[in-house]
């Protein structure tokens, strides 16, 4: 299945003859994982559960434990990414006074089993 090219929080692009651009295998499981992430809860009408609902940390003080716990359950949700080797996740507090945090995930790419590496950072606290 063909997807469409498209990294959260910017727009489609034009592939090489103009047309949509298309995501490759291993872009199209980032995207997934992004999506699923970035998604809250109840938002995704044929799918009620699904989403971690990551954006409810923004604009509360930093919780890099709970941002773990919550990617960690999720990776194991999204079927495409391996259970082995387990997803690797880490969040940590890059800016205090702005209570802005970075999740580092690293997963297994289906195909081949080489890491791939994803990162969401969470914009800067509104309420600072």
């Amino acid at each position: 299945m063909i997807d469409i090219s498209l990294d959260w929080g910017s727009d489609v692009s034009a592939g090489p003859g103009g047309d949509l651009a298309t995501a490759t295998d291993a872009d199209v499981l980032t995207q997934r994982i992004c999506r699923r992430l970035l998604t809250n809860a109840g938002d995704y009408i044929w799918q009620l559960d699904y989403g971690a609902s990551l954006g409810l940390f923004v604009g509360i003080p930093a919780d890099p434990d709970g941002i773990e716990a919550v990617i960690r359950s999720q990776m194991l949700l999204e079927t495409a990414v391996p259970a082995s080797p387990p997803p690797a996740v880490s969040a940590v507090v890059t800016d205090q006074a702005n209570g802005i945090v970075t999740a580092n995930i690293t997963y297994a790419d289906p195909a081949s089993l080489a890491p791939v590496s994803v990162a969401i950072t969470t914009p800067a606290n509104p309420l600072s």
